[in-house]
């Protein structure tokens, strides 16, 4: 289910939706998980919701991008707000940069 999740990144509701009925039926077939709510099941079984997953590999991408790890440059994606008004002191501030192309429009 999360594979080339930053790619694909769910771009309509109605596609999330149908993935998170994966997990909700998927996690209702546990035994000793049939009469609790999906968000309890969650809760016992320690797990994230397709949104919190794809925010969590969003970071961890983004992460390795900035610290060189991908082959991604950062500079193809974002803008390092070195002079933007507002910031708080440091300048690791991103602004994503306009897009061209399906894939990094909706990357991130």
């Amino acid at each position: 289910m999360e594979f080339c999740s930053n790619t694909w990144s769910h771009l309509y509701k109605v596609d999330k939706e149908l993935i998170e009925k994966i997990q909700h039926r998927f996690t209702n077939m546990i035994t000793n998980m049939e009469g609790k709510s999906y968000e309890n099941r969650l809760r016992c079984l320690r797990l994230w919701t397709l949104e919190e997953r794809k925010n969590r590999q969003d970071l961890i991408a983004l992460f390795k991008i900035f610290k060189g790890r991908s082959r991604v440059r950062i500079d193809e994606l974002f803008m390092m707000g070195e002079n933007m008004k507002g910031t708080r002191g440091h300048c690791l501030k991103l602004r994503k940069t306009w897009c061209t192309r399906d894939i990094t429009r909706h990357f991130f």
